[in-house]
């Protein structure tokens, strides 16, 4: 009966603090830790698909898991550290052919809304700012996990993707197939409550 009692407390504590872990607070996204990615996938011919990533970025985010309409992201990336792991093609997309990153040197990400559509995912809305053009674009988004880490730090993470027209950026496909007009952007990343 005493061990009962004790068991049950003690599980109860432990559900409380989870729940006042879970709380409203800002994030650093953790890209020192590499623990976030910003990677692109395109069509490549109609024949295979070319991946790739941006590696040098930064951002952060608000998240309140009881008011999640009143979460938000923002994040800057550095558009010349592309790396499709073959670097003459780098090179060329990198180039005023295609994402021109000497007169734009980077791209951004306002959030100006979110959706939630079941839980732990949502539709996050924003501005995406890419080759000098800026549009609103949606992003289906899911809470991958929160939680305290190891070193006693508490941290929550998502992932979310969406499908990019180039032209509404002015990056012109038009020499190239139809395949290759789209392209699939592909984020997820740990931030670090502040």
């Amino acid at each position: 009966m005493f061990n009962k009692t004790v068991m049950a407390t003690a599980l109860s504590t432990a559900a409380l603090v989870g729940i006042s872990q879970a709380q409203a607070a800002d994030y650093v996204i953790d890209t020192e830790g590499q623990h976030a990615f910003v990677q692109f996938k395109i069509n490549h011919l109609g024949f295979s698909y070319i991946l790739g990533s941006f590696e040098e970025f930064s951002g952060e985010f608000h998240y309140d898991p009881e008011d999640l309409e009143a979460s938000s992201v923002e994040m800057e990336v550095q558009v010349d550290s592309l790396n499709s792991n073959h670097a003459e093609r780098d090179k060329h997309i990198l180039s005023d052919d295609f994402l021109h990153a000497s007169e734009y040197p980077t791209a951004t990400f306002t959030s100006t809304g979110f959706e939630a559509t079941g839980d732990g995912e949502g539709v996050l809305s924003g501005e995406l700012s890419l080759h000098g053009e800026t549009r609103e674009i949606d992003m289906p988004v899911t809470l991958v996990g929160e939680g305290e880490d190891p070193w006693g730090s508490y941290r929550a993470g998502f992932e979310g993707s969406t499908t990019l027209t180039l032209a509404d950026f002015g990056i012109d496909m038009s020499d190239f197939p139809e395949t290759m007009h789209e392209l699939e952007l592909y984020v997820t990343f740990e931030g670090v409550r502040q």
